[in-house]
């Protein structure tokens, strides 16, 4: 069966290496909190605030090997009083055993879904 999962994050700052390892840190978070392996991933999009320049997050996930999956990245839309420096992800997979999607929000991105806070380990 497939599906999707989502999570975020805010990143630190506008800098390469933040971008990069916060891109890594939640799609790596999403994939441990839901038992994803990389076999199973049909791809991965990340989004990024208009404020996050310096980087694209999908290169972060690239450093840790993922040259198989397919890695998309989009610019959000701007929204006024939106949470600024933040990272999206949607990884849509293959569940082999049909569990229930466990979504990932960390490092102040929480704020963008108080509903789910607490919900996945490593994150919420």
């Amino acid at each position: 069966m497939t599906k999707a999962v989502r999570g975020a994050i805010q990143v630190s700052q506008n800098t390469v290496a933040a971008i990069e390892d916060a891109g890594a840190r939640v799609a790596a978070a999403v994939l441990r909190a839901n038992r994803i392996a990389e076999n199973h991933i049909v791809s991965i999009l990340f989004s990024v605030t208009e404020d996050l320049t310096a980087s694209n997050p999908a290169t972060g996930l690239r450093r840790m090997g993922f040259s198989a999956t397919p890695l998309f990245c989009a610019q959000e839309p701007r929204v006024d009083g939106a949470l600024p420096r933040v990272i999206r992800v949607l990884v849509t997979y293959d569940s082999p055993d049909g569990a229930a999607p466990v979504p990932v929000y960390m490092d102040g991105a929480e704020v963008l879904r108080p509903d789910l806070a607490g919900q996945a380990p490593g994150g919420t």
